[in-house]
């Protein structure tokens, strides 16, 4: 069988649950999908932002050895480039003969664009031309204007970082970025499928990141006496590290529960956008005569909290919402039995080593991630993680947290705090944390072990034994401890 072809489309922030089977969502193209090929519902990312996920997306790496640890695109960032030797998988793929184009979100590294890595650019953002952020220039100039002191429909007031709009509806201006990366993809999708060689097409969109600005017709789609607040937003966060709180009572606590529903329904309408765009790309491939042989990936970087806990976007506070992210794979020719639901553990790690199996190439380094294509072919891996893990030293401010989380407990070391346990099984919402509890000891030590053995296999640089910093209720020897 032909080297089949590699179709790519990565969102930005979307959350896991919205592709799931019943998903108070609406989207019609991803499900179909599903339908023919393969969802993972237990996928997740290794930090809640762009940069450091998406280098391991293409990596196959953690943060503590692909050096991306938070935004490249302003001056915090502890590294603005890939770590010395590390490859992407591109560069395998592009050796091996596949023409690899390039539209959308990049984020991974300042130094380098998708041309340095094996791929042909079109319209490229995250890159070092772009910056994230306002300049001191900025905000000069918004202290000479009047100061909002009254708050409008959907909004944040911050004094002197400038009110931010959670939500809204504009039909021309908002989607411009992908806007371009639609139309573009379905251009080079139109040039590619009348062509022999093996391809890579990767479409990186930016929706449905904050704040949730969407066409009239998609939020149509979602009465507002529909939408439920989830399980989780009453929980008073004082079980929990204290940023935790200070996120929710000084910027989310401003929007009343009508707010706080009006914003998760801007977001499912931006998810059914984007759907939307998905399907004209789908349509495209699916009247071309290379349909069946090309591999379809539906994922994104990382996810949203969007009224988890009372919280939007992502951050600090370790909940799936913001780490569990959709990953639905179609390939006709390659996928057994489809139309499944695969609940392994599964990271955006495992997908370098995958694309490397599906176009024959060996895997001649070591991975942080492992082949998917076992469960394409409808059979269980011999041995598959029973556990997966987080890294996160911060974005611009710098909160060092670890976490594993199993099918069953998350322990989430917070070093700038208190700990976190969850029994997922009694708690799958994280309300009640008993990190604390007694009786839960044993197994807080043996998670806190199998973070370290993780860390160290990883060779995670945080491991400092200095008395003021050394915080783990189980210190790092723990690794190596029966």
């Amino acid at each position: 069988m032909a080297k089949p072809n590699i179709l790519i489309v990565m969102m930005d922030h979307q959350r896991a649950d919205t592709t799931f089977p019943g998903a108070p969502t609406l989207t019609p193209n991803v499900d179909q999908l599903a339908s023919e090929g393969v969802l993972f519902s237990n996928a997740f990312c290794p930090s809640p932002h762009c940069c450091p996920s998406r280098a391991t997306f293409y990596t196959g790496h953690y943060p503590s050895r692909h050096g991306i640890w938070n935004n490249i695109c302003n001056r915090m960032a502890l590294n603005t480039g890939l770590a010395d030797g590390i490859r992407l998988w591109s560069e395998d793929l592009a050796e091996a003969g596949y023409q690899q184009h390039f539209i959308g979100k990049w984020h991974v590294s300042a130094e380098e664009s998708p041309a340095n890595r094996g791929w042909v650019e079109h319209t490229v953002s995250g890159t070092a031309a772009d910056h994230h952020g306002r300049r001191w220039k900025q905000y000069q100039q918004m202290a000479v204007e009047p100061e909002s002191s009254r708050r409008a429909e959907g909004q944040i007031l911050r004094p002197g970082y400038g009110t931010y709009t959670l939500y809204g509806v504009d039909q021309r201006k908002a989607h411009r970025h992908d806007e371009t990366v639609l139309q573009e993809t379905l251009q080079a999708l139109e040039q590619l499928t009348h062509q022999d060689q093996p391809w890579v097409l990767y479409a990186g969109f930016i929706g449905p990141h904050d704040p949730y600005v969407v066409p009239q017709e998609f939020l149509d789609l979602y009465p507002l006496e529909d939408i439920e607040l989830p399980e989780s937003y009453h929980d008073t966060l004082v079980d929990k590290p204290a940023v935790y709180r200070r996120m929710r009572s000084q910027i989310f606590g401003q929007l009343d529960e009508r707010e706080v529903r009006e914003g998760i329904r801007h977001f499912y309408a931006y998810c059914s956008y984007l759907d939307d765009c998905f399907g004209q790309i789908m349509r495209v491939l699916d009247r071309s005569s290379q349909a069946d042989n090309t591999l379809v990936v539906y994922t994104s970087d990382h996810g949203d909290y969007n009224g988890d806990h009372g919280l939007f976007a992502k951050g600090v506070p370790c909940f799936d919402g913001a780490y569990r992210v959709p990953a639905v794979m179609r390939w006709r020719s390659g996928i057994h039995h489809p139309d499944r639901v695969v609940d392994a553990l599964v990271s955006l790690a495992d997908f370098a080593p995958t694309f490397l199996e599906v176009a024959g190439l060996p895997a001649n380094r070591d991975f942080a991630g492992y082949s998917l294509v076992p469960f394409l072919q409808g059979g269980q891996p011999e041995s598959w993680r029973d556990a997966v893990f987080t890294q996160l030293n911060g974005v611009e401010l710098y909160y060092c947290q670890r976490s594993v989380r199993t099918q069953d407990y998350r322990y989430t070391f917070n070093g700038f705090d208190q700990d976190e346990l969850y029994d997922l099984r009694q708690d799958p919402h994280q309300m009640v944390n008993l990190a604390d509890a007694p009786e839960y000891e044993p197994v807080k030590r043996a998670l806190c072990r199998r973070m370290w053995q993780f860390a160290y296999a990883q060779d995670d640089p945080m491991i400092n034994p200095y008395i003021t910093v050394g915080l783990a209720p189980y210190g790092p020897a723990e690794a190596f401890r029966d």
